[in-house]
C-alpha cells in the first residue's frame, strides 16, 4: 500500500555531525545514506552471503537462513495464491515461536502490511484491532483459537491459518509435543476441514515461491504497529519499509561492526508482537545473519537455564527481566559472563542494578529510549563511550532532538530547560492509520511530537523527566512523578515504586506513592516520608503512600501509571456517590440486597432442616443395620439347631445301617464249613466218602 502521508520535510541524509558525537570514543561518523530498499532485502541478503549460518535456534529445531528464507517464500506464495495482494492487511497473533518469524518475513514478501497482535488481548481489544486495520488473513496458534473463534463473525477475515506448537519442532518432539498435549487436555479443537480455516503446513504443500518487488519503500507500507493504548483505544503508527530499513542502519552504526566481524547469538525474549522485540530481536538478527533464540514465555528460572545451554552473547531486555534474574536465589550457580552486550530500554535501569548486572556478566549495557512511533529508538547511551546514569544518551545517528515550548511548541528550548521532546529522522512513521487528525497533531513540520518532558545537558544527553499528560500540578507548581520515582527508588529497601497524581478534593491534585518492598524488608510510611524530604522540595513529597506486592505493567515491564491513577479516580467517585445521600438506584440496590439477605437466611435454614433429615436418615439407618444383624443371628442359630436335630437323625439312620449290615455278616458267618482238624497227613490215607446226591436246591433249603 502506498501511502502519501510522510511528511515532505522528513530528512533523507545524515546531517552535520553533532557536539554529541565525541562521546562514541573517536569513531567517526559512519557514512548513512540511507538508500531505499524493501526491508526483506535485509533477509535476503544474510541468505546470499551467509545462507548456511543457523537463523533461528528452538528447542530440537534450527532453521539456516536459507531455509528460513525458502519458507518465508513458499509461504508467500500460498497466500497470494489465497488472494491476497499488495497492500492487504495480514494479522499475525504468535507469541516467540519459529513460525513468527517466518510468518512475518512471508508478510513483507507477499507484499502485504504485517499487523502484529498481542495474544493476551481480549474480546474488546481484538475487535476493535480487526476492525480497525481491516485485516484480511490472521496467522495464530491453535491454542488461541478459543478465543478467536467466538469473535470470528465480527472480525471480517476471509482466512485462518491455525499453527501448532509442534511446527516448529523436530523429529521425534513433533510428534510427541501434541500426544503429550492431548493428554493433558490442551489439545483444541480447530474446524480444519471449514472453509477459511486452513493448517500451517497446508499452506507449504506449494511449490511455487514468491518475492514482491516493492517499487517506492519511502511510501509502501510494512507494518502497523499498534500502541500501547492505555488512553482509551490503541490507534496503528503506519510504519514504511524505508523507517524500519533506516532504523536497521541506524542500530549498526552505534553497534559496531558486521556479520563478518562477530557472530551474535540473541536471547529473544521480548515479545515479537511488541515493536522493541520486533526491531531488536527478529529484524536486528538478521541484520547481522545472528542466531535469535526465541524465548515463548518468560520465566527468571527457565531463562536461566536457556542461557546456560544456548550462550547467547546478546541480550536486549527491559529494567524488570534483568533485575529479576539477579534475584534468583540460586543465581551463582549459572554462568553468565557469555553475555557481551546488552540493551535496555522501556523504563529506568536503577543505577545500583545496572552495576551489579555489569559485574555478574561483564557486559557492556547501553539504556536507550524509543516509542512505536519511531520504529522505535531515536536515543542511547553510547555503547562503548561516557554513559550518564539517568539519561536516556544522544540523539541516534541521522536523528534530530529537539526540547520545545509544552504549550505551543513552537520555541526551542536552551540546555537544562525543561519542555516537551521532538524527534525528527528517517525512522519516524508516516502517521496513525486512519486517523489524519491525530496524525497532524503529533506530526508537524516533519518532527514527531512524542509527548515526554524532558531537557538535555550541556554535554548533549538528555534526561526524561516525565509524560507531558503525567504532569501533576500541586499547590499551582508543576510536579513530575518521574522525579519522585528516582528518589524513591534511591530507599536501599525498595524494590520498585511509581508517583502518580491523583485527584484531591480540596488540592486539586495530589502526589501519591504506590511502593513494592524489597523481599523480607519491612518499610513504613515513616521512612519514606523522611527519605523524601531530604532529597525533594516540601511541596514535591508525596502526601499518600500505599504498599503493594507488585504493580500493573505492561508486557516489556513498563508501569501503567494511568492505571493506578484510574483506581483513584473510581474510589473517590465512589466516596462521592455514598456521601450524596440515597438515590433510587440506592433504594433498589438496598432492596435488592435485603433479598439477597433474605434468600441466604432461607438458604441457611433449608441447608439446617437438609441436615436435620439427613442425621435422621443414618439413625434410622443404623437402627435399621442392627436389627438385622441381629435377625441374620437368630437365623444362624436356628439354622445351626436344625442342622444338629439333621445331624442326629441321620446318625441314627446310619447305626441302625452298619448294624443291620453287621447281623447279616454274622449269619452268613455263622451257615459256612466248620474246618476238619484232622491232620492232612490222615486225611490222605483215609478212604473218601461218598458225595451225597443233590437235587440242584440250596442248602438251607434243603434242610
Amino acid at each position: 500500500m502506498t501511502q502519501d502521508t510522510r511528511p515532505a520535510s522528513a530528512p533523507s541524509v545524515t546531517p552535520p555531525a553533532p557536539l554529541w558525537w565525541r562521546h562514541f570514543e573517536g569513531r567517526e561518523l559512519p557514512d548513512l545514506d540511507f538508500k531505499e530498499q524493501a526491508l526483506q532485502k535485509v533477509l535476503d541478503q544474510a541468505t546470499a552471503r551467509y545462507g548456511d549460518r543457523k537463523a533461528v535456534v528452538f528447542q530440537n529445531l534450527t532453521l539456516t537462513y536459507r531455509q528460513l528464507r525458502d519458507k518465508a517464500e513458499t509461504l508467500a506464495a500460498a497466500l497470494r495464491l489465497r488472494g491476497v495482494n499488495e497492500g492487504d492487511r495480514v494479522a499475525i497473533m504468535l507469541p516467540n515461536i519459529p513460525q513468527t518469524v517466518i510468518a512475518f518475513w512471508a508478510v513483507l514478501k507477499a507484499g502485504a502490511v504485517a499487523v502484529m497482535t498481542n495474544p493476551l488481548y481480549m474480546e474488546k481489544e481484538l475487535t476493535h484491532h480487526f476492525e480497525d486495520s481491516q485485516s484480511k488473513v490472521l496467522i495464530t496458534l491453535d491454542l488461541l483459537w478459543p478465543k478467536i473463534a467466538p469473535l470470528l463473525p465480527r472480525l471480517g477475515l476471509e482466512l485462518c491459518i491455525v499453527t501448532r506448537i509442534a511446527d516448529g519442532l523436530a523429529f521425534p518432539l513433533n510428534l510427541l509435543q501434541p500426544w503429550k498435549a492431548k493428554r493433558e487436555g490442551h489439545l483444541p479443537e480447530v474446524p480444519y476441514g471449514d472453509a477459511g480455516v486452513a493448517t500451517w503446513k497446508e499452506m507449504f504443500k506449494t511449490r511455487e515461491r514468491y518475492s514482491a518487488k516493492v517499487a517506492d519503500p519511502r511510501n509502501t507500507l510494512a507494518l502497523l504497529q499498534y500502541t500501547g493504548g492505555t488512553t482509551g483505544f490503541s490507534k496503528a503508527a503506519m510504519l514504511t519499509h524505508q523507517n524500519l530499513s533506516s532504523q536497521m542502519q541506524i542500530l549498526r552504526a552505534i553497534i559496531g561492526g558486521d556479520a563478518d566481524d562477530k557472530r551474535y547469538t540473541f536471547l529473544s525474549i521480548l515479545p515479537f508482537f511488541h515493536v522493541f522485540g520486533l526491531a531488536g530481536n527478529l529484524l536486528l538478527p538478521a541484520l547481522y545473519a545472528a542466531t535469535t533464540i526465541p524465548v515463548p514465555r518468560y520465566t527468571p528460572g527457565d531463562l536461566l537455564r536457556t542461557i546456560r545451554k544456548y550462550r547467547p552473547n546478546f541480550f536486549i531486555g527491559t529494567p524488570s527481566v534483568y533485575i529479576s534474574l539477579m534475584q534468583q536465589k540460586d543465581i551463582a550457580r549459572y554462568d553468565l559472563t557469555c553475555i557481551e552486550m546488552c540493551i535496555s530500554g522501556s523504563a529506568p535501569f536503577p543505577r545500583d542494578a545496572l552495576i551489579r548486572f555489569q559485574n555478574l556478566t561483564g557486559a557492556h549495557i547501553t539504556e536507550g529510549f524509543g516509542l512505536t512511533e519511531a520504529s522505535p529508538c531515536v536515543a542511547a547511551n553510547p555503547i562503548y563511550g561516557l554513559q550518564k546514569t539517568g539519561s536516556i544518551g544522544v540523539p541516534l545517528p541521522a536523528t534530530e532532538i529537539r526540547i520545545v515550548d509544552p504549550e505551543t511548541g513552537t520555541r526551542t528550548l536552551g540546555d537544562n530547560e525543561i519542555g516537551e521532546m521532538v524527534v525528527r529522522g528517517p525512522q519516524v512513521m508516516a502517521g496513525y492509520w486512519q486517523r489524519p487528525e491525530e496524525t497532524a497533531c503529533t506530526l508537524r513540520d516533519g518532527w514527531l511530537f512524542t509527548g515526554d518532558i524532558a531537557y538535555r545537558d550541556e554535554d548533549g544527553y538528555y534526561f526524561i523527566v516525565d509524560r507531558k499528560k503525567d504532569m501533576a500540578i500541586v499547590g499551582g507548581y508543576n510536579v513530575y512523578p518521574r522525579e519522585i520515582d528516582e528518589v524513591l527508588y534511591e530507599h536501599p529497601k525498595v524494590a520498585e515504586a511509581v508517583a502518580v497524581g491523583v485527584p484531591h478534593r480540596s488540592r486539586g491534585e495530589a502526589l501519591k506513592a504506590y511502593v513494592v518492598p524489597k523481599p523480607g524488608e519491612t518499610l513504613t510510611v515513616a521512612e519514606l516520608v523522611a527519605h523524601c524530604r531530604e532529597k525533594l522540595a516540601n511541596y514535591k513529597v508525596p502526601k499518600f503512600f500505599e504498599f503493594r506486592e507488585e504493580l500493573p505493567k505492561t508486557l516489556v515491564g513498563k508501569v501503567l501509571r494511568r492505571v493506578l491513577r484510574d483506581e483513584e479516580v473510581r474510589k473517590l467517585r465512589a466516596e462521592d456517590a455514598a456521601a450524596s445521600g440515597p438515590t433510587a438506584m440506592d433504594v433498589l440496590r438496598e432492596r435488592a440486597g435485603e433479598l439477597v439477605d433474605q434468600a441466604r437466611e432461607r438458604a441457611d435454614a433449608l441447608k439446617e432442616q437438609a441436615g436435620e433429615l439427613m442425621e435422621q436418615a443414618r439413625e434410622q439407618a443404623e437402627d435399621m443395620l442392627v436389627q438385622a444383624k441381629e435377625k441374620a443371628g437368630e437365623l444362624v442359630e436356628q439354622a445351626r439347631g436344625q442342622a444338629g436335630e439333621v445331624s442326629k437323625t441321620l446318625g441314627g439312620t446310619v447305626d441302625k445301617a452298619l448294624r443291620g449290615i453287621r447281623g447279616e455278616q454274622h449269619a452268613l458267618s455263622a451257615d459256612a464249613p466248620t474246618p476238619d482238624p484232622t491232620p492232612p497227613a490222615a486225611r490222605r490215607e483215609a478212604p473218601a466218602a461218598p458225595r451225597p446226591e443233590t437235587d440242584g436246591t440250596p442248602p438251607r433249603q434243603r434242610q
